[in-house]
């Protein structure tokens, strides 16, 4: 909700790398002393996370601009079933039945969610772009619980920022070129307030937090807790914003919830170790 509205006053790629620039910087204080250790390894792991990040909050900043927060919250949720689905299929691990019913139910939702009456014709292209996200996301997730284990977790939380700041950067020139969407930035109080919150506390303070956690669980054990999110961000929308999601929306919502609920609790994944494969 607050990236929706700061994207009133500054175009995606804008807010993106004026959000992860500055979360940067107490970052790279804080872990000053473990950034000077870092290996080649280190280096590469940290590039490979932080590509899937930016990708994620490309995607997922850019729909916003389409979409509302509460279904881009659902949409961004699904990410959650992709995890044991991509461990399965791409990493050839087995998954048990739930975790496929699970995953048949959100994909269900996602369908009635985003899909309106009219036909896939007519889908929001918001919505599609945030599909794009929970993709990245999930991958994000997996890459992060086999990386934490053998790598410096400073180093891996300050370059995955670090390198959706970059590309944050690049992308403002190229996607103007391309007239996908004109550079706009105006410093008004809510886009000042929007870019500081997220880059201090959902940025600097929060990713640190998650790759430590997951160095201390697995992938869908993280994703469960993540699954919280778009119960609360639809709870506040529809307080603040007085959003309202329709009838044949909120069935995909709760399809997609069941199915996050009922992969996670009744079965999961074993942590990835072959990435790379």
């Amino acid at each position: 909700m607050v990236v929706k509205d700061a994207l009133a006053d500054a175009s995606a790629f804008a807010y993106l790398a004026a959000r992860f620039s500055l979360a940067c910087l107490p970052m790279a204080r804080f872990y000053r002393a473990d950034l000077r250790k870092l290996s080649a390894a280190d280096y590469w792991a940290g590039a490979r996370i932080g590509i899937l990040m930016f990708g994620g909050y490309a995607f997922q900043t850019a729909g916003l601009v389409e979409t509302t927060p509460s279904k881009a919250a659902f949409i961004t949720g699904f990410s959650v079933v992709l995890v044991p689905v991509l461990i399965a299929l791409v990493w050839r691990r087995r998954i048990s039945g739930w975790a496929w019913a699970g995953a048949f139910a959100s994909f269900a939702g996602l369908y009635y969610l985003t899909v309106p009456r009219e036909g896939i014709a007519d889908l929001n292209r918001g919505d599609l772009l945030v599909t794009g996200c929970a993709v990245c996301y999930a991958l994000q997730i997996i890459f992060i619980e086999h990386y934490s284990a053998g790598h410096s977790l400073a180093g891996l939380s300050f370059l995955q920022v670090a390198v959706t700041a970059v590309f944050s950067l690049a992308a403002i020139p190229l996607v103007a070129a391309a007239h996908w969407e004109p550079y706009r930035f105006h410093l008004t109080p809510g886009l000042i307030f929007a870019v500081v919150v997220t880059a201090v506390f959902t940025t600097a303070i929060a990713y640190p937090l998650l790759v430590w956690g997951q160095s201390h669980t697995s992938a869908t054990n993280t994703a469960l807790i993540l699954a919280a999110e778009p119960v609360f961000a639809a709870i506040t929308s529809f307080i603040v914003l007085h959003e309202r999601l329709g009838a044949r929306a909120l069935v995909g919502a709760a399809l997609i919830l069941a199915g996050i609920l009922v992969a996670e609790l009744k079965g999961t994944a074993r942590a990835v170790h072959t990435p790379e494969a």
